[in-house]
């Protein structure tokens, strides 16, 4: 009787189990829509699918059917990411202007890259980094109430010394990545810049 469970456990085809064929449509058709993606990416969206292949198993497959794992990977420029990611993407900065009295006002202002909407987040004199805290801290709590806060993924702004470090920690929170603009270099914030 033992002999007879170890024959019929046995695998009867040597190496990995083939993946399923609806797996590898899917893989295939996520590579077709979106070029910029190596395997590695591939898998990681899989994954949060809850479907579980091996990161060599998508290479391989990639491979299989005459892919390119990476495609493109190299090419994506900052305008590639910033159309690709337009949906994801909120952009920052204080705008200087004066009152009709003559008094400097900071006025810090977001604008989401897919839709143009501007958002003033406040007006101050003096732009603390408990003002700016608070600010941005509004500015999570109104996107949570507008139901848009899972959809933002991306904060860009520059290097400001107005902006404490806290502020990436509290868009960190909640799943926004703030990403910083280079040094003297508007046109990656062109949007907000203009």
């Amino acid at each position: 009787m033992n002999n007879r469970h170890v024959r019929l456990s046995r695998n009867r085809r040597p190496g990995r189990p083939l993946t399923v064929t609806s797996v590898r449509r899917l893989i295939l058709r996520l590579t077709e829509e979106n070029t910029t993606w190596g395997y590695r990416r591939i898998h990681g969206e899989l994954t949060l699918l809850g479907i579980k292949p091996a990161p060599s198993t998508v290479w391989e497959i990639l491979k299989v059917e005459g892919v390119d794992p990476a495609t493109q990977r190299s090419n994506v420029t900052w305008a590639t990411f910033l159309h690709s990611q337009a949906e994801a993407i909120l952009a920052m900065d204080f705008i200087e202007t004066f009152t009709l009295s003559g008094q400097r006002q900071y006025i810090l202002a977001a604008i989401h890259h897919a839709r143009r909407g501007v958002r003033a987040l406040g007006t101050t004199a003096h732009p603390t980094h408990a003002w700016v805290t608070q600010t941005i801290k509004n500015l999570v709590t109104d996107l949570e109430d507008a139901g848009q806060l899972a959809a933002i993924k991306f904060m860009i702004r520059d290097h400001d010394a107005k902006y404490p470090a806290v502020i990436d920690e509290t868009l960190g929170q909640t799943g926004i990545r703030t990403e910083l603009t280079a040094v003297r270099t508007p046109r990656m914030n062109s949007i907000m810049e203009r």
